[in-house]
């Protein structure tokens, strides 16, 4: 087959699709060989082609908004750091927010170079959570981490493979500083097929196509979603909008931390600006400032073009101010390991914001959390010790013509409910209950999702509990007149008794054989007057046992009618 002279539409197209069928096969590739419950089967991975400059090109279908920024974060400082040797079998690893472009250390960036004929064609990159990569606390998640040398090991941009040649004793330091070594091993090996999958697949892609051509394609890919995007945002009313809102706590003493925003649009150009955010505080709900790019960006696409692809475009087509030192842009040593509660914060400021001028595009205030839940110990059944670490999803916010979704991962954050199949097969763990919060779900015109309960008992020993939850303060907000969803909680009770409330991020939690932990997630924020809720949506409300008829009476008795 003959390369193209021209790269024309159709053609454009036609690359367009196989660098997305790439970044597609690496993720169910790497979703199929990861050892991790947290990988394997919840998905919270991403993959990605970069080009030479860094700029990321296409995001797998099914990665995370939140990885976006991670993966051009790590790729600028390995383009500083090793600009003039890189070179082909190279593989870099890093993981550091504050010096390496990530954005907590659960998250293992990978990037690999790709070569023809002896020149740089691209990177092929990935990101896996790991379930624990050390610290003070298992999962390296929980609250109570005051300092980022607490959360775990920290990975500067470095060379794991040399020319093809892996660093041994570089895997083995990373190894030594983490929890069920052999588990990691197997998810770092995971990543690394994944990486040496897309470059194959790259290389018969340039092969086809050429490499002059390929490389337009990236340039015009990523300069179409841009121009997708600037056309939608002169949909937008020029003006400027307002929005509050509060992080319920940091996890070692300070609530009700506030997040400000104004929004500036004027023609195709519009700018975000966090001035008034509360300063960095000490508990790890931190995020740096690629993260922030990441939830904005994220943000815009959802209510502007939700069909445009994840690129570089999406990143660079706002402007986006906050304060270096301030929550939303941290600085070294500020722990960040729950970066995602907040970014689920941040998108909820913008949809706020923007709610006067996109009335029918926003919706209300969804679960607000990555609500965590970690359970770690040895298993009796093998005297091996276990890691149990999940986020569990929550309420969608209702839309304008629909209820929000029940008991969904949201915005940021893409990841799938662990089964309780894989849970009791992998873990000596027994779920007692799974299901829906009732009551959850904000009334309105429009109803807002549900957040979800899950019990959980250890069986045959004890076991440590960390979590990390958000919205168990503050209601979910709703729009238009809709109500406020539900709050979440964590809960430890003895066999026979109501139970007792935890913190919002508690740590270090024994659970025994005659105890039940239950977490319950936040639900999410109503749409318009629930006066105005159709007499048959109020009717299945009822059938379907989510509402108690005390809520349903208090929120829609005798105010609604059918349409």
């Amino acid at each position: 087959m003959t390369a193209p002279s021209e790269l024309d539409p159709i053609g454009l197209e036609i690359l367009s699709n196989a660098l997305r069928s790439i970044a597609d096969e690496t993720f169910v590739g790497l979703m199929k060989s990861a050892y991790s419950t947290n990988i394997k089967e919840r998905n919270d991975h991403s993959t990605a082609i970069v080009d030479p400059r860094g700029r990321l090109v296409v995001q797998a279908e099914r990665s995370l908004p939140i990885h976006l920024a991670s993966m051009t974060g790590l790729m600028q400082c390995l383009l500083e750091k090793f600009g003039g040797d890189i070179r082909e079998g190279d593989l870099f690893v890093a993981n550091d927010p504050h010096v390496a472009g990530g954005t907590h250390l659960p998250d293992i960036n990978m990037a690999m170079p790709v070569f023809a004929g002896g020149a740089l064609a691209g990177f092929i990159c990935n990101i896996a959570h790991h379930a624990d990569v050390g610290g003070m606390a298992p999962g390296s998640m929980a609250g109570g981490m005051s300092e980022i040398y607490q959360e775990g090991l920290r990975i500067p941009v470095v060379k794991l493979f040399r020319e093809g040649r892996m660093q041994d004793d570089l895997m083995d330091l990373l190894l030594l500083n983490v929890r069920v070594p052999e588990e990691r091993r197997g998810d770092y090996f995971a990543q690394i097929a994944a990486c040496r999958l897309g470059a194959r697949r790259l290389g018969e892609v340039i092969k086809a196509n050429g490499l002059a051509v390929l490389h337009r394609a990236f340039d015009e890919i990523i300069a179409r979603t841009g121009q997708r995007l600037r056309d939608g945002i002169r949909e937008i009313p020029d003006g400027s909008y307002r929005f509050d809102d509060v992080m319920d706590d940091d996890g070692l003493g300070t609530v009700d931390i506030p997040i400000r925003l104004q929004v500036d649009v004027d023609g195709d150009r519009i700018r975000f600006d966090f001035a008034g955010t509360s300063p960095q505080v000490a508990g790890n709900i931190n995020v740096t400032l690629n993260a922030t790019v990441a939830s904005v960006a994220y943000a815009l696409k959802a209510l502007l073009d939700p069909e445009v692809p994840n690129n570089q475009g999406v990143l660079d087509v706002a402007e986006i101010a906050a304060e270096p030192g301030t929550l939303l842009n941290a600085v070294f040593p500020a722990p960040v390991a729950a970066r995602a509660n907040t970014s689920q914060r941040i998108i909820d400021v913008v949809l706020g914001a923007l709610a006067p001028a996109l009335p029918d595009r926003v919706i209300g205030a969804a679960n607000g959390a990555n609500t965590t839940a970690v359970f770690a110990g040895t298993d009796p059944r093998n005297g091996q010790a276990y890691l149990y670490l999940e986020t569990l999803g929550g309420g969608m916010g209702a839309r304008a013509a629909a209820d929000g979704k029940d008991g969904v991962q949201v915005h940021i954050t893409n990841t799938s409910n662990l089964p309780v199949e894989a849970i009791e097969m992998e873990y000596p763990l027994l779920v007692e209950e799974y299901g829906l919060v009732p009551d959850s779900g904000g009334a309105g015109r429009q109803r807002g999702g549900m957040g979800l309960r899950r019990v959980v008992r250890p069986v045959g020993h004890d076991c440590l509990f960390n979590g990390a939850g958000e919205r168990f303060r503050h209601q979910p907000w709703g729009v238009f007149g809709g109500q406020p969803g539900g709050t979440g909680r964590f809960v430890l009770q003895d066999d026979g008794s109501e139970g007792r409330g935890l913190e919002i991020k508690p740590m270090g939690v024994t659970v025994t054989p005659d105890q039940r932990l239950i977490v319950e997630t936040p639900g999410a924020g109503g749409y318009g007057d629930p006066a105005e809720r159709d007499a048959d949506d109020i009717a299945a409300d009822r059938r379907s046992g989510k509402f108690s008829d005390d809520f349903l009476k208090s929120h829609y008795s005798g105010t609604s009618k059918k349409r």
